[in-house]
């Protein structure tokens, strides 16, 4: 018999519906799991238990009362802490935001709490969702980055200490620290989850995205949170299919394995690892067919520093000229590099980003799924860093959504994982495959904390 703290989104969702569970008693597991372990891999930066013990309490009552339960109703879940929460600090684990309390939720927070989650607490972000390694360390060896910048939301979700938490992704910010701790991470397409209320790195760039146990629990979580915000900008009005409906009976999917640039820059045994892992989805029937990249990806990585860089500096500018000194070493250096580029030099990288753009819509129709390393290597034993994020920026760069599920763990006791995109706006096609890999996979991980 499981832990409490041990239940998936999924789990704890039906078990609440079916009113077997109590969510005072789930909130008490993990937040015992929270004092065991909080003092070794500092994954949050705040967390109120009484108010969420508070909450458990009336969410019980609604559960007894006969109330009608949204889908994730009693389910706890961490926010990085650049979600705004009225009345709750939001400090981008930065000093220059130390002092900054906002009045009003991200809409994500308001659609979570209407869909009757439990706002957990705030988890360890870099400064700024930048470079910058934070404190968190990673659960399966301290000497390995967790990577970043969601490194307390992957971290929590790996060791068990809340079953999902909210990310960001400019770069690699989801996708990479999830591989290297072992869990689901979620990526969007660009556009579909608002980002309203989120400190921004890149208006261009950042995607909402999340990390959990399982494919269903990142499907659930798309369900509550996806859909047009007049208040976000960039806010796609595309419809919101039902996320759910293919999960049960996923059919075998069409998987394009793209080995340019990524296996060129992976490490042996992560090539010979996502060799291994194809061949197991061709032999449980998955068609497999070889898919190369357009020529503008040889550009697209440097393009999206840049256009980073820019609109970093754009946001943070007022505040860098009061307060440089306060900024951390790699995100000052970030924001000075993007003040002294000029015009035409983001004009241009945002002009050749256009063209990547096409080319990868048009690659994205041509499987029902792509397939790569979810990174180069294993966490990284240089805690300098956060770890490369070359393999997951393209996405994020052309607005893909893309989702990595764990495949494996290294010679070196370390998570694997294989990372799996789709077209745009294509997530339900997206998380039918990743379940059905995750099936014929059957790897789930956790670090060895209790041991």
């Amino acid at each position: 018999m499981p832990q409490l703290f041990e239940l998936s989104v999924a789990e704890v969702s039906r078990r609440i519906r079916a009113k077997e569970l109590s969510p005072v008693d789930l909130a008490g597991s993990l937040l015992g799991r929270i004092d065991a372990l909080e003092p070794r891999l500092k994954a949050w930066v705040y967390l109120d238990r009484e108010a969420v013990l508070s909450d458990a309490r009336l969410k019980e009552e609604e559960m007894t009362s006969g109330s009608a339960l949204g889908l994730l109703h009693g389910v706890p879940i961490g926010l990085k802490d650049i979600y705004y929460t009225a009345g709750i600090p939001t400090t981008a684990c930065s000093k220059v935001y130390a002092d900054f309390v906002p009045d009003y939720d991200a809409t994500t927070v308001t659609l979570l709490k209407g869909a009757g989650a439990i706002m957990l607490g705030k988890t360890v972000t870099t400064e700024f969702a930048c470079m910058d390694p934070s404190p968190t360390v990673n659960p399966w060896n301290a000497a390995h980055t967790p990577g970043g910048s969601s490194s307390g939301s992957a971290v929590a979700v790996a060791a068990l200490m809340c079953p999902a938490a909210l990310g960001s992704q400019t770069v690699g910010s989801v996708l990479r620290p999830a591989s290297y701790n072992g869990t689901v991470g979620f990526k969007p397409t660009y556009g579909r989850v608002s980002r309203h209320g989120v400190i921004p790195v890149s208006w261009s760039l950042d995607t909402m995205g999340w990390m959990a146990r399982s494919v269903e629990d990142a499907a659930l979580l798309l369900q509550v949170m996806a859909g047009h915000d007049p208040q976000d900008p960039v806010s796609s009005r595309c419809p919101v299919p039902d996320y759910l409906a293919g999960l049960a009976s996923p059919r075998t999917p069409r998987i394009g394995v793209i080995r340019r640039f990524f296996f060129d820059h992976a490490d042996a045994e992560t090539r010979q690892h996502v060799e291994e892992v194809v061949e197991k989805l061709s032999r449980a029937g998955a068609t497999v067919e070889e898919a190369p990249l357009p020529d503008s990806m040889d550009t697209a990585i440097e393009d999206q520093r840049t256009i980073m860089s820019v609109e970093a500096a754009s946001f943070h500018q007022p505040m860098f000229q009061r307060q440089a000194g306060d900024y951390s070493p790699l995100l000052r250096e970030l924001l000075r590099r993007g003040l002294e580029t000029n015009a035409v030099t983001y004009s241009r990288a945002q002009e050749r980003r256009g063209a990547f753009i096409t080319d990868m819509e048009q690659m994205a129709e041509n499987a029902d799924i792509f397939l790569t390393p979810s990174t180069p290597t294993p966490a990284l034993p240089d805690l300098t860093n956060t770890g490369n994020t070359m393999f997951q920026g393209p996405w994020t760069s052309c607005g893909l959504p893309a989702i990595t599920i764990p495949s494996g763990l290294s010679a070196s006791g370390l998570p694997l994982g294989v990372q799996l995109v789709a077209a745009p706006f294509q997530e339900a096609r997206l998380l039918a495959a990743a379940r059905w890999c995750e099936r014929v996979l059957n790897v789930r991980l956790s670090p060895p904390l209790d041991g």
